[in-house]
């Protein structure tokens, strides 16, 4: 018998505990780690108002299965095999009757948080904080209102009102979501292998993705961009 993909997704099978939840809210996780999505799905289903109806490790699955279970609210990795949660969230969006989106991610909200929201979440939570507020989260979101940390909103803020929280780069903002991981694992002093085993690319692409952001940048070497994104991430902390 084939093994099953860590990164296969399902619909949740009826049971008794959730056939006893008739009325509760349908949550499904996009993460392409099957621990997170089993942890996650452990702190989600204790709770009587709310039932995990399915889980994805692909943007392409994720698709499949906001069709099929009818979820009210979906959580979105960032970072998926084939494609940027971003791109995932684009797309969810603009599905009719499109369920509302939670992006729970290990990238810096400061960073992030304004494009998930720009793409069409309706929040942004860290995944350190996931296990004790996912569901805080969750309840907010299904209300109507957004969910983000209290340290994001004000740079928000800041940013809205044009007094930005921190010096940033504005060419950084033309970067893509892709290329804006890949600068940030760059800032982070990876390699491309290293950045490559992260988002689950080639090197090839890596590269291509460092030559991109580089003319982007107007940056002449890989010293440059290097020694750019260093100083741009340490300015965001």
């Amino acid at each position: 018998m084939q093994a099953k993909s860590p990164l296969a997704s399902h619909a949740a099978s009826p049971s008794h505990s959730v056939i006893a939840k008739s009325n509760a809210r349908r949550v499904l996780i996009v993460d392409d780690h099957p621990l997170v999505r089993a942890g996650l799905s452990t702190v989600i289903n204790q709770e009587p108002d709310l039932y995990v109806c399915g889980e994805a490790g692909t943007a392409h699955d994720a698709l499949d299965l906001v069709r099929h279970t009818q979820a009210d609210i979906v959580i979105v990795d960032l970072t998926l095999p084939d494609g940027t949660g971003l791109d995932l969230v684009k797309r969810l969006a603009k599905l009719p009757g499109c369920p509302r989106l939670l992006v729970c991610s290990i990238h810096e909200e400061a960073l992030f948080a304004e494009r998930a929201l720009a793409a069409g979440a309706s929040g942004y939570i860290h995944k350190a904080e996931a296990t004790t507020l996912v569901v805080t989260a969750i309840r907010k979101v299904l209300s109507g209102s957004s969910y983000l940390s209290e340290n994001v909103t004000q740079t928000l803020l800041h940013q809205l009102s044009g007094r930005p929280a921190k010096d940033s780069k504005g060419s950084v903002e033309n970067l893509t979501p892709r290329e804006l991981q890949v600068f940030m694992l760059i800032g982070k002093c990876l390699s491309a292998s290293k950045i490559g085993e992260q988002l689950h690319l080639s090197v090839k692409t890596i590269e291509t993705h460092r030559a991109k952001i580089k003319r982007k940048l107007n940056l002449a070497t890989s010293g440059e961009l290097t020694r750019y994104a260093v100083q741009w991430v340490l300015e965001q902390h």
